[in-house]
């Protein structure tokens, strides 16, 4: 049965924060633009909606009739590529938003401070999984006396948000401070501005946000058994975390074809450092064929020679896996600090000569086929 409203009425429910329409199976409309005579976007029934402009003025509200599935946000095949969204606001005009929430996520013996910032962006900066937001944090660069300029952070949530309504975005920031030997204590002059302000945060305080940009670090969902071996060292757990909730914490398309495995690797100091490990490990109960984990303590686990033990070592463990599952088309991310990157390919290239194979060409072969992906700095 179509529900018609006027034009007024059914803009309400395209405001940011609107309650859901209750009708039917359905999610809240976010995203559409009700000023054309036309369709504007199409939803599958699935559990969101369909909504037309009628040349009347009247607007056509469709119920969904499906399970409640997560995909009003979707492609259409959902694993299309082609218009991914890209750089919708630039660093000259930004977009305004505001903070929800900012939280400490590690422990009190963590080696410094990380935090899980959500903000809104009212569904007007849609992004996918694996990309970044910039942010420019408020003030003026003493070096050049210039307004600061733009820093990137990886997405930790699905396009979706953490709170499913499309409307937000997650961010997982360290903060940057410097310990001066000489004042032992940190240095406030040398202290990483934007990571800072951000986790000084409040809800209600602006942020300008540049993006969404880059296309490296993307799922490649028109396989549904692709594996996909994560690598991170602390905060670059960011993108990993939006696929993860794609994957298996909420129902969406691929997620419910995903018949792959994702890998995860963590690298951080301690066990107060781990980063989102509770969701990691809610996702082994549920999916222990599908999903798994392995973390790297330096400071409290030791590698085979006896050293700290540092993600480079862990994924070594299991060096002639990982080179398995990439020569039969698994995708390899890495995000965190490059420091970890010559130990891993190092490591590669060994199983590589073990197997009479000539490293850099295989390397080479990977890099052609989209399998390697690298987001380091």
């Amino acid at each position: 049965m179509l529900a018609l409203a006027t034009a007024a009425a059914f803009t309400a429910y395209l405001q940011p924060g609107a309650a859901p329409i209750v009708q039917g199976r359905m999610s809240r409309v976010q995203g559409v633009s009700m000023d054309e005579n036309a369709w504007r976007r199409s939803y599958d029934g699935k559990g969101g909606v369909a909504a037309a402009a009628a040349p009347s003025g009247e607007y056509a509200i469709v119920p969904g009739t499906g399970k409640g599935t997560q995909n009003f946000l979707e492609a259409d095949p959902y694993w299309d590529q082609t218009n991914i969204p890209l750089n919708t606001y630039k660093n000259k005009a930004p977009f305004v938003s505001k903070v929800i929430s900012v939280k400490r996520i590690v422990g009190p013996q963590a080696t410094g401070e990380t935090c899980h910032i959500i903000m809104n962006h009212g569904g007007k900066m849609p992004y996918w999984e694996g990309q970044s937001y910039g942010v420019i944090p408020p003030g003026i660069n003493p070096k050049n006396g210039k307004p600061n300029t733009v820093r990137l952070y990886s997405i930790a949530s699905s396009r979706y948000g953490d709170d499913m309504t499309g409307t937000t975005t997650s961010l997982c920031v360290r903060r940057a401070t410097y310990w001066c030997p000489e004042l032992k204590a940190d240095d406030p002059a040398k202290k990483g501005v934007c990571s800072n302000f951000l986790c000084d945060a409040k809800p209600g305080d602006e942020l300008m946000l540049t993006g969404p940009s880059g296309k490296v670090m993307l799922i490649p969902e028109k396989d549904p058994n692709v594996d996909l071996i994560m690598v991170a060292t602390g905060t670059g757990i960011a993108p990993y975390r939006s696929f993860i909730r794609r994957l298996f914490v909420e129902k969406t398309p691929y997620g419910e074809v995903y018949k792959g495995l994702a890998w995860l690797f963590l690298g951080v100091a301690n066990a107060d450092a781990l980063l989102y490990d509770d969701e990691w490990q809610e996702v082994l109960k549920k999916y222990p064929k599908n999903f798994k984990v392995d973390y790297a303590l330096s400071r409290e686990q030791k590698n085979v020679d006896g050293g700290k033990m540092y993600i480079q070592d862990k994924v070594k463990e299991y060096a002639d896996e990982v080179f398995t599952r990439m020569d039969n088309g698994a995708h390899m991310y890495f995000c965190g600090l490059k420091g970890m990157m010559p130990g891993i390919t190092e490591m590669l290239e060994e199983v590589s000569s073990k197997k009479g194979l000539v490293w850099e060409d295989k390397l080479k072969e990977w890099k052609e086929k989209g399998q390697w992906h690298v987001e380091v700095y």
